[in-house]
């Protein structure tokens, strides 16, 4: 069986707003049924948990859902939104988003990124979002186009 990166973008948000938690669903869904890529956590510390704590949501009872259920992306955010009485608190999805979007990786995490994608550090690919993008390419090209 083969294992997926996965490839939505953190920087993607869907019907309710909220970024990453696309990405969110795909990991833990491949998570749940053994097809993700090992380098990545179903749901990791960094953009993952931001989400489930910026939605108030529980880690493992969002972990549960998933695996239990086996939910289309539209039936996660219905989820979501259920746990959250019907709506989100627009200002509280802003303030998820403005971190998600502001978030910078490590200078060290930067370099190693931009290197084992063959791109020249000209100063300028700073935030988390575009990086964990550029890293995910690269990964897919190396081990599925590649080979």
């Amino acid at each position: 069986m083969s294992k997926l990166i996965p490839m939505i973008s953190s920087g993607i948000a869907g019907p309710i707003g909220v970024l990453h938690l696309p990405r969110l669903w795909q990991k833990a869904s491949l998570g749940a049924v053994g097809k993700l890529h090992d380098d990545y956590p179903a749901a990791g510390q960094g953009y993952d948990q931001m989400v489930l704590d910026g939605l108030g949501i529980d880690r493992e009872e969002f972990l549960a859902f998933i695996k239990d259920s086996k939910p289309s992306y539209i039936e996660t955010e219905k989820w979501v939104l259920d746990k959250k009485g019907g709506s989100l608190d627009a200002d509280a999805v802003k303030k998820l988003n403005d971190s998600i979007a502001g978030y910078n990786h490590a200078e060290g995490t930067r370099k190693e990124i931009l290197a084992a994608a063959n791109l020249e550090d000209n100063g300028t690919i700073l935030d988390a979002v575009n990086l964990n993008n550029i890293d995910d390419w690269t990964s897919f090209h190396n081990e599925v186009i590649k080979g």
